[in-house]
Order: structure tokens, then sequence, then C-alpha cells
């Protein structure tokens, strides 16, 4: 049986050519046959497909039929009888002793003897197959030789690896016999023939032999040879590709080595005047095939060279620098004729964009030594490209066709045309470009930077970073190109180029500082806008092309902080007789391309593009703070928004057009006009990034237009500018946090499409993924996949004014019956279906009920923490109500009175919501329940409830507020003060004695010290004609219109929940409610008398102010609920300045402000003191500016929150005082000190929970924790110091904040 027939023999020979075929890619690595050998006897422990082989299966099979037997009886024998006992049980042993037994029996030996004669049969029979493929290939392979001509574009140099060609194990004597046979005193026949055997060896055995030394040095002579040179670089290609750098290395060097030679030993010129290089010729192919081939092995070399010792990698690096700095010491010392030819300038034809020298710069390992080497040896190479540099910009100057020759140069010969001659220019130019792109890869490093100043010839100073940049900037002025097509020849533009190297400068810092934050630079990109400026004519090829270039490097400069702050603040930038910073400049050149002052631009056919280019410069400014205080007073969002009024109308007069007729001017003419309309349309956008400069868009009119265009963008998911690192997403926020900004997300569709994405995530699912991979059960509140919809919803419904807008006047649907497919569009829908889940139609209508209820109480949770936004939600809805009545439905024995609340994922999401709703307080005033349940019998301790009371748990005992205070030095101050008014200086030493008992007692500002300490500095300062910034109040109503008043159902419940509160404080008597209802009224008739009569069609400005009056209340409960003197408190405040920010009441729809300003709803609080928080904090907290940053969320719409309800539910009464205390007695500006004070006290959190993606809801729902406003007045005060001048004084254009 085992004896093999002819049919099997033939078969195991063809299954053995297929398993060495597969087994390939292992073997071919080997050093040598004995590692191969060893790699062969492995291969089941390295192969997960070596069972799978047909020639191990063959093998199995055979060896199954010509054993199996044997085993079968050497098994039974053990496992019977005595046998077994020999053994014994073991499964182990009993598999050893009979695969022992096997391998002594007879037919093992016949087997082993059979396959071993049948297999070298096999392989014998394969060499002799492989050796007479080889024989055909190589005559077919000269035949194709003799026929074909030699091109630069052969596959010589870069051949295919050598895994995919086949080869022959070679001996050591072989080795020594070859390498004789390539001695140059050999006949070329010989030389050849032993050629061509070494490209068929394994190239480690060659490279590992001991006659590779000899054979070396005849390889590098053997490539001066024209008929031998090409089978060299077969070889070396091979090497190159399968070899380990630790043997490559000596190729290349070698061959660097060799083509150094050839250029030394053929002085090859430089073409000069007409005459052209032409490529074809034996010595120019040659080397260029050889500088080819080294450029191949540059670029590859970087993937493996760090797994080798680095005096390998320093060898290479230093044999190319050799080979490209050597002849540039041997021309120096040539008459000025004879410029000779160097490997450089072939190497520029070859890589033009110095791609390998950027691959050798990109990691830490060789950069370090290319810089060492450059530093010590090697510097010459960069002067040589700086001097290329210095000689391309003044021949720009010279010859006038420059760039065509150059460029034209360029395209043909990257191109797919091949040519085979090139002038001198065309050389010249490639030299250039490689130049520029080893120069600006150098700059980006601190290393790089270190090597100048460099000193060239015909110079008598060194060469500085700066004046490299400026020469590099000349370039550009010479040869501008807008990068509009992104062919490869634009690419190669010098334009391109430079723009390119300054683009990688602005987008690091400290290259930005060294080499464009300077004063030459500066003046240099800056010079033409002032010359056309000053009407003076300017010396450019294509003036409107460099302009739009220039303001391209200017917008990425000004994209920075410290370019912005160079553009804003620094002086020395512009020339002597301007004395004005960058910024001023650029938006005066602005404004005056707007208005089509100059002639020869405007009617450029690059007008547009160099207007839009300069509108980009200075958005980079005005959509930051800071830029837009300087950039504000040029009125440049009235500019742009005439601007696109006009063009608007343009556009639509332009005739549609008609098939068939010549409609080819109209329609480009229409595209144009809709793409600089859209360019308009995204600049007035971008006002929106602040909250001021989104109060000078809503002033333009066209804040629908660009929500709009916004919305078309973010659909489709586009960036917003290529200077933006972030999307859309803040400045939707900024937008929705005001009544017409979310007017026009409405209108926009935006609310539409959030409200749409947010059921299909929470509703409907990804049914097409759920069948591959079923969706894993939500194990939190609100599921990842509806986390970014549930965020996107808390910041469009983060402000009242968004929440009016949005539900004011719209009841629910409340409807019988929902079909399955029924989607809401609307928010008032969205809490139909999702919160106000009060009937079976509701519930069956959810596919996800519970989970999709819960993520609706979520939303009422934040929503409910505006207190506007609750008592709307309330009034309209009854929401308390609702949710009473579910809790009492969800008991386990519904029928009696008394049965045991359900504890489930809903009832405690309910009960959290009835209790926040219900209680009033700071952290230490109010307790709310957890939302987590815990371990043990008792998973949820604290009570629920169907009905009111509140289980008293749920408040924590109130603060002691001490009414009387003998030893306070305020109260002593105050005593000794009978007459202020004709007191100088008294504010003074009031502040003084403030900030003392702030800072030593600050327990014992409350109850009547604070009453009295308020009273009395409001009655000062309204009584001084310098402080009282508004008219004076009329005289008190009279009683009967008091009586007429009616207060909606909003106000009512207000006064509920203040009442309430000041019950719990223990400051007022049994008539509270009836005292601040009277004074409501009283307030309500005087706040009216100074509103303008609008015809606004927004919610909040129909029906008064929309919410309930927090700091009225917050006065009543100070004067321990007495009526009249709250009411005059209020009265003399509503005339200082101070009254128009923490009183949103008193300014809402004010006579006192622009009438544009007064009917857009946007209160001061938002434009004014918002926005010089988030302006102070980038500065003064710019961790926490950027983590608002990276959420979508606007520290902006968290002050608005805020200050709207005077922090109740954030602070502690006692903090509340001191709040409104602070603000009156130290200024209005310290509005903006205290918030950014409490940013930089919430700091750790904010950090911690933007990482996890909860800051809104974190800021809404939590209370300011462990905040005390005496533990940072010291830091409140310094703030003070810095900013108060800016701060106050544009608190102090409230009457006109536009201009």
């Amino acid at each position: 049986m085992s004896q093999l027939s002819a049919e099997e023999g033939v078969e195991l020979q063809t299954l053995l050519k297929l398993f060495l075929r597969s087994i390939n890619d292992s073997i071919s690595g080997a050093a040598s046959a004995e590692c191969a050998e060893e790699i062969l006897l492995h291969l089941e422990e390295t192969d997960k497909n070596f069972h799978n082989y047909e020639f191990v299966k063959f093998l199995r099979q055979y060896m199954e039929r010509s054993l199996g037997t044997v085993v079968e009886e050497e098994t039974k024998n053990l496992t019977s009888g005595d046998g077994q006992h020999t053994v014994g049980s073991g499964h182990d042993a009993l598999i050893h002793i009979v695969t022992q037994r096997t391998r002594e029996s007879a037919e093992y030996k016949q087997m082993r003897q059979t396959l071993k004669n049948t297999i070298i049969m096999a392989v014998e029979a394969l060499i002799n197959r492989f050796e007479e493929d080889q024989l055909k290939k190589e005559m077919h392979k000269e035949k194709q030789r003799s026929q074909s001509v030699h091109q630069f574009t052969d596959n010589c140099s870069d051949s295919d690896s050598s895994f995919n060609q086949s080869y022959a194990f070679i001996r050591q004597e072989q080795l020594q016999v070859l390498a004789e046979q390539l001695n140059s005193s050999r006949p070329k026949e010989v030389r050849w023939e032993a050629l061509q055997a070494l490209c068929c060896a394994p190239p480690s055995d060659v490279l590992s032999c001991e006659s590779w030394s000899s054979l070396r040095t005849n390889l590098c002579a053997a490539l001066t040879d024209p008929d031998l040179s090409d089978n060299v670089l077969q070889y070396f290609a091979k090497s190159f590709s399968s070899s380990p750098l630790n043997l490559t290395r000596e190729i290349y060097t070698s061959l660097a080595k060799s083509v150094e030679s050839s250029f030394l030993s053929h002085k090859l010129s430089f073409p000069t005047g007409s005459v052209a290089i032409d490529i074809t010729k034996p010595e120019i192919s040659r080397l260029l095939k050889q500088i080819r081939l080294i450029n191949d092995f540059q670029k590859e070399v970087t993937t493996f060279w760090i797994r080798h010792p680095e005096k390998y990698m320093e060898e290479v690096i230093e044999s190319t620098f050799s080979l490209l700095t050597y002849h540039h010491e041997y021309g120096s010392t040539s008459p000025r004729s004879e410029k000779p030819l160097e490997p450089i300038h072939l190497l520029a034809l070859l890589d033009i964009k110095a791609t390998w020298f950027k691959k050798w710069m990109h990691g830490y390992y060789s950069r370090t030594v290319v810089f060492r080497l450059l530093e010590r040896k090697y510097k010459s190479l960069i002067v040589s490209a700086l001097q290329q540099c210095i000689h391309y910009s003044e021949c720009c100057e010279r010859f006038t066709n420059e760039t065509n020759d150059a460029e034209s140069a360029e395209q043909q010969n990257t191109g797919s045309v091949q040519r085979s001659v090139y002038s001198r220019r065309e050389l010249e130019y490639a030299f250039f470009v490689h130049s520029v792109c080893v120069l600006g890869k150098l700059l980006i490093y601190t290393n790089g930077r270190k090597l100048f100043p460099i000193k060239v010839r015909k110079r008598k100073d060194p060469i500085s970073l700066t004046e490299l940049v400026v020469i590099l900037i000349n370039i550009m002025y010479q040869h501008p190109k807008l990068h509009s097509d992104a062919s490869h020849t634009d690419v190669l533009s010098p334009s391109s180029l430079v723009m390119e190297v300054l683009w990688m400068l602005c987008e690091r810092t400290e290259c930005a500082v060294e080499c464009l934050h300077q004063t030459s630079v500066i003046c240099t990109l800056l010079a033409p806008v002032i010359a056309l400026l000053n009407g003076k004519q300017v010396k450019l090829r294509s003036p409107a092309a460099t302009l739009s270039l220039i303001a391209d490097v200017l917008a990425h400069i000004a994209n920075t902080d410290r370019g912005l702050a160079l553009f804003l603040y620094e002086n020395s930038l512009v020339p002597h007789s301007e004395r004005t910073c960058a910024a001023h400049v650029v938006v005066q050149f602005t404004l005056r391309l707007l208005h089509k002052e100059f002639p020869s631009l405007s009617e450029s056919d690059a007008y547009h593009t160099l207007c839009g280019a300069f509108i980009f410069v200075c958005r980079q400014i005005y959509n930051t703070f800071e830029g837009l205080q300087v950039l504000r007073p040029y009125g440049l969002h009235r500019a742009l928004a005439a601007a696109w009024k006009q063009t608007s109308s343009l556009s639509e007069r332009v005739p549609t057009p008609v098939p068939g007729a010549a409609a080819g001017a109209s329609t480009q003419e229409l595209q144009n006009m809709l793409i600089w309309e859209e360019t308009l349309l995204d600049s007035l956008l971008n006002f929106s990034a602040t909250p001021k400069g989104l109060l000078l868009l809503q002033q333009t009119g066209a804040i629908n237009e660009c929500v709009s265009y916004m919305f078309s963008r973010f659909t489709k998911k586009l960036q917003v500018s290529r200077c933006e690192k972030f999307g859309y997403g803040v400045m939707v926020t900024q937008v929705a946090a005001t009544a017409p900004g979310v007017v026009a997300l409405c209108s926009s569709g935006f609310v539409r499409a959030l409200v749409i994405e947010l059921w299909a995530a929470l509703e409907c699912g990804n049914e097409d993924v759920r069948v591959v991979r079923p969706k894993p059960t939500p194990m939190d509140p609100i599921d990842r996949s509806c986390l970014k919809s549930f965020l996107s919803m808390v910041n469009l419904l983060s402000s009242s004014q968004s929440v009016w807008e949005l539900l004011g006047r719209h009841p629910l649907a409340n409807k019988s019956e929902y079909s399955l497919r029924e989607m809401p569009t609307s928010v008032p829908d969205l809490i139909d279906r999702l919160i106000a889940v009060n009937s079976d139609a509701k519930i069956h209508s959810l596919f996800h009920y519970e989970q999709s209820h819960t993520f609706g109480l979520r939303l009422l949770s934040v929503l409910c923490c505006n207190l506007d936004s609750f008592l709307l939600l309330e009034s309209q809805y009854n929401i308390c109500s609702m949710l009473l009545q579910s809790q009492k439905e969800n008991v386990v024995e519904l029928d009696t009175n008394n049965g045991e609340f359900i504890i489930d994922s809903l009832s405690v999401e309910r009960n959290h919501v009835l209790v926040r709703v219900s209680v009033v307080g700071g952290s230490s005033e109010r307790r709310l329940p957890p939302r987590a349940l815990q371990e043990g019998e008792h998973p949820y301790p604290w009570p629920m409830f169907s009905s009111y009371p509140l289980p008293y748990c749920y408040t924590l005992d109130p603060p002691k507020i001490q009414q009387t205070s003998q030893d306070c030095e305020i109260s002593a101050f105050l005593a000794s003060s009978k007459d202020t008014k004709n007191e100088e200086g008294w504010m003074e030493i009031c502040r003084k004695h403030y900030c003392e008992v702030l800072n030593s007692k600050p327990n014992s500002l409350t109850g009547k010290v604070l009453a009295d300490l308020l009273e009395k500095v409001v009655a000062h300062l309204s009584s001084s004609a310098t402080e009282c910034f508004f008219s004076p109040a009329e005289s008190k109503a009279e009683e009967e219109s008091v009586k007429s008043v009616v207060l909606s159902s909003v106000e009512q419940l207000g006064i509920s929940t203040c009442v309430r509160y000041g019950n719990y404080l223990k400051l007022l008597k049994d008539d509270a409610v009836h005292n601040m209802t009277v004074l409501m009224k009283h307030v309500k008739i005087f706040l009216s008398t100074q509103r303008v009569k609008t015809s606004s069609e927004l919610i909040t400005q129909q029906d008064g102010y929309p919410g309930h009056d927090w700091l009225a209340s917050t006065v009543f409960l100070i004067m321990a609920g007495d009526m009249d003197r709250s009411l005059s408190l209020l009265r003399n405040l509503s005339s200082l300045l101070v009254s128009a920010f923490i009183w949103p009441a008193r300014i809402h729809a004010s006579v006192h402000v622009p009438v544009e300003v007064a009917e857009s709803g946007i209160l001061p609080v938002y434009w004014c003191t918002a926005h010089y928080v988030e302006m102070l904090l980038k500065a003064e907290v710019p961790l926490v500016h950027s983590a608002f940053r990276m959420s979508g969320f606007t520290p902006s719409q968290m002050c608005l929150h805020w200050l709207t309800q005077c922090f109740w539910n954030y602070l502690d009464w006692k903090e509340i005082c001191h709040y409104i205390c602070t603000c009156v007695v130290m200024g209005s500006d310290y509005q903006v000190y205290l918030c950014v004070a409490i940013f930089k006290h919430l700091q750790p959190h904010i950090l911690q929970r933007t990482q996890s993606q909860e800051l809104q809801v974190f800021l809404k729902e939590e209370p300011i924790q462990g905040f005390k406003v005496n533990n940072y007045l010291e830091f409140m005060e310094g703030l003070e110091r810095s900013y108060r001048n800016l701060v106050l004084t544009d608190m102090t254009s409230l009457r006109n904040p536009v201009e």
C-alpha cells in the first residue's frame, strides 16, 4: 500500500509546485539556504493555512493509507488485557507509545523511502523545467533588448520587487567566480553574462558573501559602461527592495559616489542662452536613471530605517548631502561661463517638490541627524537653495516672460507628453521649486530656523529669516496666480509654492512669531494696500490677483490669537506716517473696495474674489470679541448688508436662460452673482459668533437670510470656513439665545429638521443596522445615539426668550389617536408626544415608551431650570398637575388611596422634576432627589408624592438672617450719614466700607443692614446728576389705576413662587401675597410708560416683559415684604445705569434705547454683559472658554439664564443679595466680573463635564456649589483695574449700541 503509482507521482509533482508557489513569500526573504530550510521545518507553526495546502493533504492521505493498519493494531494491543495495565489510563502516554512503535515499524520505513524517492524525482523535474524557463526568458529578454530603444521612462531602475521574480540559491564559490568575471579587465560579454547570473541570485546571499567588497567595486565600475549600466541598476533595485538597511546602505553610498564621480568625469555644463540639455544623450540618460533610483530609495527608506542603528541612517543621509553639495565647491572655482550641471538639477527634475526631503524631515529620528549634518558640514546645500531663490527673485524683475517660460516648463515636464529637451530656464525653475520646498520645510522646525542668518554670495549681510520671507513674498508679487485651478501646473506656480510655505508658517505659533509676526514682513504685505489707500499707483503685474493673495496670508495670520493681537494692537507694523494698526488698514481698504472706490480694481474680472478675500480677513477679526471692538466703529456690517441687498436685487433682474438662446453670458453672470451673494451672506452670518455681533446682524435686517444660508450649509455638514476648526454648533447656539434668532431658525427649517432628527434617533432607529447587529438595550436614561439630539435641543431651548417664541400661544394637540407614522415637526409637538404623555393614545403611539418618555422628562427637567420657561410651561400646559396625576396612577393598588408607588425610571424622573419646580433655593437651601437607585433593601429612600405639600425632607433648614447688626461698620457708617447729597466722596467711602465688611464679616450684610445700604446708596446715586443715567421715574400711580391692572397667569405663578421662597426664608408676613401683587402692578404700570409702541411680530414683544420680574421679587424679599420701600427703591433704581443690566424687565423694549434695538427683543444683559463675559473668559480663564467652544455651548447663554432670574436656584439667598448689592455699590461692570468669577470657580467641573458631554446639563441643573462673592472680591477688583475703562464705557453707550 505504500507504493505510489505513476499518476500519483505526477500529481505529487504538480502539488509540490503549487505548494512552493504558495509559500514563496515565506522563503524568499531567507538570508541563506539554511535559513530557508529552517523556515520550512517550522512552517506548520508559523503558517495558519498549512493544513489547507493540497500538498499537505496529499501527504496526510498517503500516510493514513500506508500506516493506518499499523496504528490500529498497536492501539488495540495497548488498550486490551495486560497492555492497558502496563500503559495506564493516561491518554497522552498512549499516543506517545503508539507513535514510537509506528515509527519503528517496517511499514513506516518503506513509506518514508518511497516518499523520499518520489519527491527527489519531482524536485529534479522542477529544477530542469526551471532552467529551461530561465533560458527561454533570457533569450526573450535579449530579443527585446536588441529591438527596444532606451528611453528615460524604461523600467530598469525601478524594476519589480525581487519577491516576484524567480531565483535559485547560489554558493559562495560561484559568487567568487562572478566577482572575478565582473572585473573591468574582462571582456564585455563575460561581464554581461556575470551580471545576468548575479541578477538571478538572491540579493541577501550576494550582499553577505565574502566577495561582496570586490563585487561592489566592479558593479560601480560597470555603471559607467553604457551596455552594462542598466543591468547593474536592475540588480541594485532588486537589492533595495528585498534587503535590510545594513546591506542596502552600502549599495546606496556606492551608487551616490559613482554618480558623483560621473559628474566630475563628464564635467557636464549647465545650458546657457538658447542651448538646451537633451536627456536622451547616453551620459545624461544614465545619470538620470541612477539618480531616479537614488530618489526612489530616498523616499522609501524612511519606512524602515528607524528599525536599524542610527549610524546606518547617518551614512545614507551624509552620502546624499555629499552628492548634492560636492559640485557647489567645484563650481565655485570655475569661470562664470562654465557653470556645471549638478546632481541637484537632475534630482529637481525627477522630484521637483523635494518629496524625499519632506519625508526625511517628518520623523524626529531622522530630522535630528539632518539638522546636525546641515549645521556641521553641509550648510552649503541650504546656501545653494537660498541663492537660487534670490537669483529667481532678481530674474523676475528682468524677464517679463519668466513666469510663462517657467510654468510652461513645469507643465511640459510633469505632463503626460514625454520630453527630452530642457532649456536653461526650465532647469533653473525646477531647481527653484525644489529649493523653495526644502527651505519651507526647514523653516517650520526650530533647529531649521537656527541655521539662519545665512551668508550668501553678492550679499554684504547674511540673510535672516524675515528677509527670506520677504524675498518669497516679492516672488509672489511678481507671479500672482489665484488658486481656483487645482491643476498640477498651478500647484507648481511661484505663488502657489510661496503660499504653501506661508500657510505652513501660519499654522505653527513659533514659526509665525519668528517669521511672519515681524515688522518688515507685515509692512511688505500691507505696502500695496497702503499705497492704494493713499492714492498711489502700485507696480504689480496683476493687482487684483496679488491683493487677493495678500488677503489670504493676512487671513491666516489673523486666525491665530497672536496674529490677531498683532493686527489689533501693534502700531509699529504700519509705516511711520500712518501710526495705526493693521486691522484699521484692512477694514478701511475693504470698505473702499465695497464702495468701488478703486476703478482699476472694480473693473477687474477678479473684483468679487478680491473683495471677498479682504472681507474674509475682516471676518477673522470681527468674529472675535476683541476684534469686533476695534472694527465696530467702521460700520462694516452695514456696508456688507447694503452690498448684499444690491446684489440680491441685481440677481433677480438677470434674465432666466431660454433653451436654444445664446444664454452663456447671462448664465455665467447669474452664477457669479449667486456666489457673490453667498459670500456676503456668509460674512454677515459670522457676526453672530459673538453676542454683540449678533445684535449688529439683527440690525441689518438680513438675519433670516443668513440663518437660512447657515442651515443649507449645516445640513450638508460643510465647514464654517477654511480657517475655522469647529462647525456651526456654537453659532447656532448663539443665535438661538435671542428671540429674533430662534424665529429665524424656525423659519429656515432648522427647528423642524432638528425635531425630526431627534424623533428618528429616539423612535425610529436604523432598521438595516439592527438586522445585522442588534441594537443594545440602553443602560443610560438618554442613549448615546440620542445624546447629540438631546444636547442640540437643550442648546435651542436654553433661553427663555426662545422658549416663549417657540411655545408661546401654542396649545398641545392632545389628539384622541396618533398614527404610528405620525412624526412631530415642532417643539410643541415634541412636548405633546414625549413630555405630556397623559393618555393611552400617546403611550401606544411610542415604540419605546419608557425610553422616549424618560428622554422627554429629562428635557423637561432642563427646561424647568429656567424659571421663566417653567412658568410658561406651567401656565399653558399645567405640567405639575400632569406629573402629579401620573404619579398618582403609578401605584401598586390603583383602587386604594394608600397604594404604594411603583419605583421605576419614569416615577423617579417625575419625582425629581416635581421637587425641582416646587422648591426654590440654592445648594444649601433645597435638596434634590437623585435619579440613581441605591443598593440594599430600600433602593429609593426618597418619598414620592402625588399631591402638595411636598415632603419636608426636600427642604433644608433655612439660613439664619441677621435683621440687625449693632457692630457692623456699614450700620455705623449709614447712621453717621444723614444727608448724603451734600457729602463729597460719600460713594467712595461707602464702597471702601462695603469691601471691608464683605471681606471680614460677609454674614452681617443681610437683612435690615443690606436693605438700608441698598436704599441709601440707590437714593444717593439717583439724586446725583452725574449718576442719574435715565430720566427720573414719574410719580406713584393712582390706586384706581393699580386695581385695574391685570396680571398674567405667568406673573401670578411667579408671585406664588417668590412668596413660597420668602416664607421658607422667614422674611415675609401673612399679607405678603397681597403686597407683592400690588408691587408688581405698580411696577407694571411704571415700566409700561417707558416702553416703545412696537410693531414687531415677536411674541416676546407683544404683551410686556416675557416672564416674571425676578429683580423686583428679590428687592421685595430684601425689604422683608415692605411694599412701599420696595417700590421706592425700584423707582430710584430705574434711573441708574445698573438697572439696565440687573433688571431685565426694566430695559425690555425701553424707550431709552434706539427703536430698532428695542424691537429686536435682545437685552443688554446679552449683547453687553454676556459679550464681555465671553471676552474676559478668553483672556482670563482660557480653559473654560475653550471647553465651551468644544461643547457647542456658549457662556453667554448661561449668563443670560443666571442673570435674568437673579441667580435664583443657583446661589443661596445671601449670595444673591451680595450680587445685587455689589453691582449697585461697586458699579454695573461688576456684573461682568462676577460672572467671570463664577466660571473661574466652576473651572474644574466645567473641564470634567466637557469631556463627558454633560456641560450644558450640568450648568443648567446643578447649583453653583461653594461660591461666595467675598472669596472672589479681590479677583473682581483686579478685573476692574484691567477692564473697567473698556466694559463700563461700552455699558454707558447703551443708548446707541450699534454705532
